[in-house]
């Protein structure tokens, strides 16, 4: 982000909430091309947000206000300067999704509690798609004002194009666009005049006070009610169980026949095209991103999506004939230079510990030795102050305290760029293993807040494994 546009964001920031001493932290970039920081202050904290896509902004203030209205969980947009680019949004901390997920199925697989989050989210998703999206202003939609023909096929040329074509995958264009049109003239057929999402995916959904809420939603759509909870349930990194998908699936029908009337067998049967569809649509994505920008983390993504892809092409059973479209997505596992792509197996682990020097060092369980341990008792201790001594980092009394004081951020900025370093080296060499350690007085409370920060700045940069252990607090 320029200086220029950062003090234009800052200046915003203060005057709208008459503060003076505001502390900036960069967000790590996304998959788009929005910039993200966040703003603290003793009384307040927000997300500044830059996008010079201007249409692309309205849409997204203009269904966040409405949303809101509606009673959905999305954030409250506190101030907006279109000329500059630049908007004040509320600060949903920084847990996704995909960021617990991640972290509980460390512990214990696709858990209960993992599913019960997931229950959480498919209940809320009828009241977006039909609810609040039946007086929505559609106007402000960008680029397409519905996934119409145009909208599908952009997607299926996105995967033919910067998929197929880049992974030097074989095919008949002539057949294949044939069956691209088939596919959707029958995908057109089921009822498509619900608000769609468009990327309804684990992380675009937050945990905030314990619920769901959703952001990233600026190129919603109208569209069918299939599409949304396929982007979820088939959300390839999230790697949902076949079992847990069926029974979610259920979840959600269930509660939206309580607002609108389903044929479940009909739902089911769009419901796998529209699966199919969505992922095309994400392996154009990481094509687009992987083989031509060469960003090569997307990449990772592809074994994932080709694995829901199989179990997908085994459920299907369409009433139209594609044979072209499907043989070449039966081609796709066996395809050599998708083979080469890194597999799941060789994602970078970094464990992340946090422990008390009085106990001694952390043990290196990956029989690799080296990484890093950064000592933490050069910051500030809340453990001196009765109100903080039974409380850890983890504790939002004990992040507020660290928030509040530019100590803590003038130690992690160089630690930050020192991991990051090694991570960005370690990826590019095919290396499975990093460690890195924080140790402070206790393992109470800067070790633990240090462990957690830089564990959730590496899963929102990397495509990473990232194990947080808080070796005095999980005994």
């Amino acid at each position: 982000m320029k200086k220029k546009t950062e003090q234009d964001i800052i200046d915003l920031y203060r005057k709208r909430f008459q503060e003076v001493n505001v502390k900036v932290e960069v967000l790590p970039p996304s998959g788009s091309y929005r910039e993200y920081i966040r703003l603290i202050s003793p009384h307040f904290k927000a997300i500044g947000t830059w996008n010079e896509d201007v249409k692309e902004n309205n849409a997204f203030i203009e269904f966040s206000k409405h949303f809101r209205m509606k009673g959905i969980k999305v954030p409250e947009i506190y101030e907006y300067k279109p000329l500059e680019c630049i908007y004040l949004q509320e600060d949903l901390g920084n847990e996704t999704l995909f960021g617990f997920l991640s972290a509980e199925r460390e512990k214990g697989g696709f858990s209960d509690k993992i599913k019960a989050v997931y229950r959480k989210v498919v209940r809320e998703l009828p009241k977006i798609q039909i609810t609040a999206g039946i007086d929505l202003d559609y106007n402000f939609c960008y680029p397409r004002k519905a996934f119409d023909r145009q909208s599908m096929m952009w997607d299926l040329n996105y995967f033919k194009y910067y998929f197929l074509k880049l992974a030097k995958i074989p095919f008949n264009e002539q057949l294949l666009e044939d069956d691209f049109t088939t596919f959707t003239d029958f995908l057109l057929k089921a009822e498509n005049h619900f608000f769609m999402f468009r990327d309804f995916q684990s992380r675009n959904i937050m945990l905030f006070h314990d619920e769901p809420w959703f952001i990233d939603y600026q190129g919603g759509r109208q569209g069918a009610l299939q599409y949304d909870l396929a982007s979820l349930l088939y959300d390839a990194k999230a790697d949902i169980p076949e079992q847990v998908r069926e029974e979610l699936m259920e979840d959600y029908l269930d509660e939206l026949e309580k607002i609108h009337h389903v044929n479940r067998m009909e739902f089911r049967q769009y419901f796998y095209g529209y699966v199919l569809i969505r992922m095309m649509q994400a392996m154009g994505a990481y094509g687009f991103r992987g083989f031509y920008e060469k960003k090569e983390h997307f990449l990772k993504s592809i074994p994932f999506a080709l694995e829901n892809l199989e179990i997908v092409l085994r459920k299907v059973n369409l009433p139209v004939e594609l044979p072209e479209l499907i043989k070449v997505l039966n081609s796709l596992p066996d395809s050599a230079v998708l083979k080469q792509i890194a597999s799941k197996t060789t994602l970078l682990t970094i464990d992340v510990t946090s422990f008390s020097f009085k106990k001694g060092y952390p043990t290196d369980n990956s029989g690799n030795g080296g990484g890093f341990v950064f000592d933490c008792r050069s910051v500030r201790n809340p453990g001196k102050y009765d109100q903080y001594k039974s409380l850890t980092g983890k504790d939002e009394a004990v992040i507020r305290f660290f928030e509040e004081d530019d100590d803590m951020e003038e130690f992690l900025k160089p630690v930050f760029a020192i991991v990051e370093r090694s991570v960005q080296k370690y990826t590019e060499r095919g290396f499975t293993h990093l460690s890195v350690s924080f140790g402070c007085t206790g393992g109470q409370h800067r070790s633990v807040y240090s462990a957690e920060r830089l564990g959730q700045y590496l899963k929102n940069k990397f495509p990473v494994r990232v194990v947080i252990h808080h070796r005095e607090q999980d005994i």
